[in-house]
């Protein structure tokens, strides 16, 4: 199999440090690092990957001295996304729809502190100066 960047390729786990993870492909080493191994935020790598573990990985970066820059998150698909859902429910878009939300959330807010504060403050701070 021929190795180059970019190409999603399957290799096996067979070393894990705190820093990532080696991987052979068909007797060629690389190394996935911790940043590559997830989307999410990883602590501790062997809590993730085994060795021994096959793994699907994208080739980033292939050095001159044969050494491979590898990443799991980039080999898996990105997370489906529905377009038929109902826009509020995907959360604001762009910034014109980021202000308006916060702008509503605000005034709701305020209106609702102006509320507990005048109850209480009893009905005679309600009527004003005399």
């Amino acid at each position: 199999m021929q190795l180059e960047v970019g190409k999603i390729v399957e290799g096996t786990v067979t070393g894990i440090t705190n820093f990532g993870a080696f991987v052979d492909i068909d007797g060629a080493r690389g190394m996935v690092h911790i940043s590559e191994i997830s989307a999410t935020f990883v602590k501790d790598v062997s809590q993730v990957l085994e060795e021994g573990q096959a793994v699907k990985v994208k080739i980033l970066k292939m050095g001159d001295d044969g050494k491979m820059s590898l990443s799991i998150k980039a080999a898996q698909a990105p997370p489906a996304r529905n377009d038929n859902s109902d826009r509020e429910d995907r959360g604001p878009q762009t910034f014109e729809d980021k202000l308006n939300k916060f702008k509503q959330s605000s005034e709701e807010k305020t209106s609702d502190l102006k509320r507990r504060m005048d109850s209480r403050r009893g009905p005679a701070a309600r009527r004003g100066p005399k």
